[in-house]
């Protein structure tokens, strides 16, 4: 998306739409151990300490509270109830994960790299979203967002500081950022990442630490689930795999290949030249040609909106019927750079519910982010970003007052699935099918 877009630049951010597309590390400043300010309900304060000498800036620090503890399922200032959580089946916490009480209030530390160069404004949409949330639905919940820089070293060490003084912590969002905080021996508290870490939590790789739950956005998990989409709808086809030499993109063209091959299916991969993101007229002429000679059963294309379009426009007419044509998120410029055109119609995609269904339960009761009067590129995945903070707000209100439990929650990204306090956790995001139909995608039943 976490390219050319900020997701896909943000969100290989994140590696990954946080599975995206750019770097997602530079070098940053060792912060100083977090110092608090608190804010709203007013009361006396003390003076506050003296600024340490002008070295290496301290952590930047935010503290919301409520003046109300305890009321964990009561609904925010709006007043209109929440969207239920559907629980499983609760099970005992395990010895050291046990759940804050319901009547004591829960202290979450938001960690995110406001302060960094490449992911600063990624991490200001998770902020916004964060705490959208928690205003809706703060009762018994003290919120203190601290910041870092890019470096490991920060997040590290405003990391430790932030452990000592909360329940819970939300993030890092960065992918180094999390695979170092994996690897290290600092995790003392329930952790809930932001990102899914190189070489952990995937099938075959290691599990992440107990005490850490990931629930990044993934445009590869995407590419998979559009890979099961797609074989339950056609299946023994034969798929075909169109992606340009990005990063982004050659990795949602694996996923989408390893994910097809994993169900015994046959698949090829074609990687198309691209220029200033047009792809390469000579080599879709080559395309159309192949396509009247050995068509396939379907088409995968890991690609952006106007690449797709560019495409389409190509092949119409290379057969009496195109192949269906699937994609991720990246297809969905989002609201406000829908096509006039209706080049896309038909073609299926994967997003969230936050991008696709403005009437969804959850989606309505949450203010959007101002619009700019001039949309600019990526700005679709700032607003995917910004409901994942929302998410992950919701997420860790219930990891906190009900460790050791599985639950399932109808959020604004997906309906995701939450096991966390018995052993490793796990974390699973389905997100919303759709099909361009009159130059803007709608909703559909997978």
């Amino acid at each position: 998306m976490l390219a050319k877009s900020v997701r896909l630049l943000l969100l290989g951010m994140v590696a990954g739409l946080a599975g995206c597309s750019t770097p997602c590390d530079a070098p940053g400043r060792l912060c100083a151990p977090i110092t608090s300010i608190t804010s709203p309900p007013p009361a006396p304060v003390a003076a506050p300490a003296p600024r340490p000498a002008p070295a290496p800036p301290p952590a930047r620090v935010e503290t919301f509270a409520v003046a109300m503890p305890g009321a964990a399922g009561q609904s925010g200032a709006t007043g209109t109830a929440m969207p239920s959580l559907a629980n499983g089946p609760g099970t005992t916490p395990a010895p050291d994960m046990d759940a804050i009480p319901s009547n004591a209030p829960l202290r979450v530390a938001l960690l995110l790299p406001l302060r960094s160069d490449t992911l600063g404004q990624a991490a200001a949409a998770v902020k916004a979203g964060f705490l959208a949330a928690w205003e809706r639905d703060r009762d018994g919940v003290t919120v203190t967002v601290a910041d870092t820089g890019d470096a490991t070293s920060d997040v590290l060490a405003t990391y430790a500081s932030a452990q000592e003084q909360a329940d819970l912590i939300v993030g890092p969002l960065g992918r180094s950022a999390v695979g170092a905080l994996a690897a290290s021996p600092l995790l003392r508290k329930p952790t809930i990442a932001l990102n899914t870490p190189e070489g952990y939590g995937n099938p075959g790789q290691s599990p992440l630490p107990a005490r850490m739950l990931a629930m990044g956005l993934s445009i590869e998990e995407e590419a998979r689930q559009a890979a099961n989409w797609a074989s339950s709808e056609h299946p023994g086809a034969s798929a075909l795999v169109l992606a340009t030499g990005t990063p982004w993109q050659r990795r949602i063209a694996a996923a989408f290949t390893s994910q097809w091959q994993r169900q015994g299916l046959a698949v090829k991969t074609v990687e198309l030249g691209a220029a200033n993101g047009y792809l390469n007229d000579p080599e879709l002429v080559q395309l159309r040609a192949r396509l009247q000679t050995d068509a396939p059963g379907l088409l995968f294309a890991a690609l952006d909106a106007a690449q797709a379009r560019q495409l389409r426009g190509a092949l119409e007419g290379a057969l009496p019927e195109l192949p269906p044509i699937y994609g991720t998120s990246s297809l969905n410029p989002g609201n406000g750079s829908n096509f006039p055109t209706q080049e896309l119609d038909g073609v299926r995609l994967l997003d969230l519910p936050w991008q696709l269904q403005a009437d969804h339960p959850a989606v309505m009761v949450y203010p959007h982010p101002p619009q700019p009067e001039e949309r600019k590129p990526g700005a679709a995945d700032l607003e995917r970003l910004y409901a994942l903070g929302i998410d992950a707000y919701r997420v860790a209100r219930e990891i906190g007052h009900h460790a050791g439990v599985r639950f399932q929650l109808d959020g604004v990204t997906g309906r995701l699935t939450v096991s966390f306090g018995q052993g490793p956790a796990s974390f699973e995001r389905i997100e919303q099918a759709a099909v361009y139909k009159n130059g803007v995608p709608q909703p559909v039943a997978p």
